[in-house]
């Protein structure tokens, strides 16, 4: 449905374009440039009005009305998320720590390997004061 509307909507934007850019604009004869532009029209100053402007209202009123129903639509989705579809990626599997020592070969018990304690640094204790009497 939306697909169709977004269709007939770009179809009726470039033929709006394309009726704008064929009329001529008001001031475009030659007459008109030395004052006879409305001496000679039938209907007045205005002209009658032809088919490309007939056209265009046409094509305008047909471009608001898809142009609103295209927003009514987007807003409308009820809560839907464009990302509803999307999975996450899967968290990473973390291998498992090599043992310290493994057996050798020939049967032989491993041992397992001290580590070293780490010693804590030695700080004085700060000396209490002293009182005199």
């Amino acid at each position: 449905m939306s697909v169709l509307l977004i269709i007939v909507h770009v179809v009726v934007c470039i033929a709006l374009i394309m009726i704008v850019l064929l009329q001529t604009g008001k001031g475009a004869d030659m007459g008109a440039a030395f004052g006879g532009g409305s001496s000679q029209t039938l209907f007045g100053s205005s002209g009658a009005s032809t088919f490309l402007s007939k056209a265009t209202t046409v094509a305008a009123v047909v471009f608001m009305i898809t142009s609103l129903t295209l927003a009514y639509l987007s807003s409308n989705t009820s809560g839907k998320s464009i990302m509803t579809h999307v999975q996450s990626p899967p968290a990473p599997v973390s291998a498992p720590a090599p043992a310290a020592s493994q057996p050798a070969a020939t049967g032989e018990k491993a041992q397992p390997s001290a580590a070293p304690a780490a010693a804590a640094p030695a700080t004085p204790s700060p000396a209490a004061p002293v009182e005199k009497k």
